[in-house]
């Protein structure tokens, strides 16, 4: 007599195929090696920073300008990457190093918006679309920073 929870021959013989099969197919990735891509990546974002910063000091503008034009460089860097699809390709690579500074907001903000713009139009690819994947952090950062502040207020009336 069976368990009650106990798989037929045939299903447990299907279950153990498809097993070997999801461990055939998946990748495995080297924890280390991927914290050494994203090191590199952020790093040298970082570095094209700087050198922003430096640029922008030599042409005179003063220290609190300097962090504003670096900010608008790697934005505009990371849009135009994005359009010309290298961006993307960086990011697979180098992981969260890619991901995580102002130039992956920026690439999660452009990419929609170019990838829909073509199939449907300014205003309902481009227009619509844009906002797909920094919208809600966006929402829920505006929500979060509100909730805060009335906690503070709330707060500093005791």
């Amino acid at each position: 007599m069976m368990k009650k929870d106990a798989l037929p021959p045939e299903k447990e013989m299907q279950q153990k195929e498809y097993n070997e099969f999801v461990k055939q197919v998946t990748p495995t990735y080297s924890l280390a090696g991927n914290m050494a891509k994203a090191f590199v990546v952020g790093g040298v974002i970082c570095c094209i920073g700087q050198a922003i910063i430096n640029t922008a000091k030599a042409f005179g503008a003063d220290e609190e300008m300097a962090p504003m034009w670096c900010t608008l460089g790697l934005i505009f860097l990371s849009v135009l990457l994005t359009g010309l699809n290298i961006y993307p390709t960086f990011a697979k690579w180098g992981g969260a190093g890619a991901l995580v500074p102002i130039t992956g907001f920026a690439n999660s903000v452009a990419a929609p918006a170019i990838e829909f713009r073509g199939s449907e139009g300014n205003v309902f690819g481009c227009g619509a679309k844009i906002f797909t994947i920094c919208g809600p952090v966006i929402l829920y950062g505006i929500f979060t920073s509100w909730l805060l502040g009335v906690i503070y207020y709330v707060w500093g009336m005791f």
